[in-house]
Parts: structure tokens; C-alpha cells; sequence
């Protein structure tokens, strides 16, 4: 009910007298009637409004049990994810695809977004339903944030795509903090995983912000394993039983060495002829090793077999042949032999001299 009916129903306001003198004092009688029909007003809406009042509150403490259930059921699917994902497969290997760090990260992330998304849900129904219990015409303001929802999608479609990319990035786990990873746009390890930006650090030092909705693929270097792998080439003449002896034994040492008992997570094995040349042999060496220590693991392999193999004189052959070395040019090659009439006192240059006229007298 408006103002206007309250203060009507309190009863007539009353009027200056119209000879301007003070205005009228209501009697007693006024008074009483003016309580009487407040009280009646009272009365008869009481009901109404307690009725507003509960259905609100009952509202709003249903939303917020229901919120603290919903958060409370999504902070322990979390807990059980972490608890099972470090099971994978079952074997210890694929225990160490994941850290706890990383989990914890994972978690978090996960959470806040679901917890977020939950309590924009439960919350905004609940306003919704608390406007309709005042009988408030939604359709209106349902219209409006429908037609304000379609300009931001559209004005905002790049970061959209950014927000959702990021999230089923982490949902999915394909990458996380300390991870070396080929986003294609760049290359690097992970520092930061945000839901619209994700921070690396190149190998120069430099820090690439790369929006989750421009990658189009994921090259995780740091998860499973990697594979260190080196190609010997030897000459053709070399006994290929003396090489494969060779390559054992150093693989053996350095898989008994530290550190490099840690880092090689399988048997340096010989896989054979990766090929046959006229001039070479290459020979295919290959192990399995922590993740992002391929490259450390390929160039010891190398130091190593390249002193046993001086040490077994087997040559290691490859690249561009080297140019024959040639004589040096002799300098005066090119200049003419000396000429028989440079000399004044040789028989040609002495021929070649004119005659003297003989002298005329008169």
C-alpha cells in the first residue's frame, strides 16, 4: 500500500481556517479516529507483510545453506582429485607427472573458479526470487541483461575465448607452473598460469605473455619423460661388433655415475644402423631420461663416446669432405722470360742495330 493510502486512512489532514487566522486544533474525538483506522490498516496488512518478510528470509537462508553445501561438495572433489591423480596408470612413473606444488596450484585455481561460478548461480537466483516476492515485473530487467549479455559477448568475444581457453586449461591440466612447454606463439618455462594470460620465460630471459585463447597446441616437455638421443657415424670399414661394444660399456659407466643415475630413467641402449652411406655409418644411440634433461644427458653421451672411441681408435667421420690442399702458386709463373735484345751486348741486339749511313762530302 502507498503512502497516500496510509495517510488517508490516518484520517483528514487538517485545514488552515479560511479567514487565516492559526489553524485548527483536531479534537479528541479526530485523534481516536485517526488511531482507529491506523490500528485497522495495521491490522488487516500485518499478515501480508510478515508473510513478504518470511518468504524472504527463508529465501535468502536457504541460498545461503545451499551455498556452503555446494562449496563445501567442491572443496572435497578437489581433495579427492588430488588424493587420486598422483595414481595414474598405477606405476611410480607416472606419480611424478604431477608435484605437490603443482597440485596445490591446480586445486586452488579449480576451486576458485567453481566456488565462484556456484555462488553467482545460487545468489542471483536468489535475488531473482526475493524481486519476485515483491512482485516486481522481471521480464523488463530479464530483457535488459539479456540484450547487455549479447553487446559484452560480442564486445568482449577475445576475452571470452581467453577466460574459457584458461579454464579448461587448468581442468584438463596440460601444463602448470615449472613446466617447459611449445605454446607454438612461444616457447619457454611456465612462471604463471592465469585464466586469461599465461607468463613463460624464454631461454634469454625474457617473459612472454601469451593469452590462452590464441594457443592452438601444447607441447609439454616436462611431463612423463623425455628421450636423449645421439647419432655416432663411423666409417664403413669399422667392425659394427666393436662399436656396439664399445657404446655398452660407456652407457654402462654413466648409467653408475652420479648424477647420472637420476636423471637416466632407462638403459643406454645401442638401437642399431640408423643408416648405411658409401663413406659412413650412423649409429642410433638412444635412452630414456628425466623430463628437461635430454639435452644434458645428450652432451655427456657425446663427451663420453668420444673418448672411448679415441681410446679404441675408431674414427668418427662426418660433414662436408675437407677441400684438397694445393701447392702454392709460383709468383713469377706468370711473368714473360727475358727478352735476348734487353741485353745491348748480345748477338741478336747487335743485329738489330741500324746501320750507320756513310758520311757525304761535297
Amino acid at each position: 500500500m502507498s503512502l497516500s493510502a496510509v495517510l488517508l486512512a490516518a484520517g483528514p489532514t487538517p485545514s488552515p481556517s479560511p479567514s487565516g487566522s492559526a489553524p485548527a486544533v483536531p479534537s479528541l474525538r479526530d485523534a481516536q479516529e485517526s488511531a482507529t483506522n491506523a490500528a485497522g490498516w495495521v491490522e488487516e496488512n500485518w499478515s501480508t507483510w510478515l508473510a513478504i518478510g518470511l518468504r524472504v528470509l527463508l529465501i535468502l537462508v536457504i541460498a545461503a545453506v545451499l551455498r556452503v553445501m555446494v562449496r563445501r561438495a567442491i572443496t572435497k572433489l578437489i581433495d579427492r582429485m588430488n588424493r587420486t591423480v598422483s595414481a595414474v596408470d598405477g606405476t611410480a612413473l607416472s606419480g611424478l607427472l604431477v608435484n605437490t606444488e603443482r597440485r596445490r596450484q591446480r586445486s586452488q585455481a579449480i576451486g576458485s573458479v567453481l566456488r565462484s561460478v556456484a555462488s553467482f548461480l545460487i545468489m542471483g537466483t536468489a535475488a531473482l526470487m526475493v524481486l519476485g516476492t515483491f512482485e516486481i515485473n522481471l521480464a523488463p530487467l530479464l530483457a535488459s541483461a539479456g540484450v547487455a549479455g549479447v553487446a559484452i559477448g560480442f564486445g568482449a568475444r577475445n576475452l571470452v575465448t581467453d577466460f574459457l581457453s584458461g579454464v579448461f586449461m587448468i581442468l584438463e591440466d596440460q601444463y602448470g607452473v615449472g613446466d617447459s612447454i611449445d605454446a607454438g606463439v612461444a616457447s619457454g618455462e611456465v612462471i604463471e598460469v592465469g585464466l586469461r594470460v599465461t607468463k613463460l620465460r624464454g631461454d634469454n630471459g625474457e617473459i612472454w605473455y601469451v593469452r590462452n585463447g590464441e594457443v592452438k597446441r601444447i607441447g609439454n616437455l616436462s611431463q612423463g619423460w623425455s628421450t636423449a638421443g645421439v647419432d655416432v657415424t663411423v666409417r664403413p670399414s669399422e667392425d659394427l661388433d666393436r662399436v656396439k661394444a664399445v657404446l655398452a660399456d660407456v652407457g654402462e659407466r654413466m648409467s653408475k655415475e652420479e648424477p647420472w643415475n637420476e636423471l637416466l630413467w632407462g638403459p643406454i641402449e645401442t638401437l642399431g644402423l640408423d643408416s648405411v652411406l658409401l663413406d659412413s655409418m650412423v649409429v642410433r644411440v638412444s635412452a630414456k631420461v628425466m623430463p628437461g634433461k635430454a639435452l644434458t644427458v645428450e652432451r655427456e653421451l657425446r663427451w663420453r663416446i668420444k673418448r672411448a672411441f679415441d681410446a679404441a681408435d675408431i674414427q668418427i667421420v662426418g660433414g662436408p669432405p675437407l677441400p684438397a690442399e694445393e701447392p702454392a702458386a709460383d709468383p713469377t709463373a706468370a711473368m714473360a722470360a727475358p727478352s735476348a735484345y734487353a741485353n745491348t751486348s748480345s748477338p741478336q741486339a747487335q743485329a738489330a742495330t741500324p746501320l750507320t749511313p756513310p758520311s757525304v762530302t761535297k
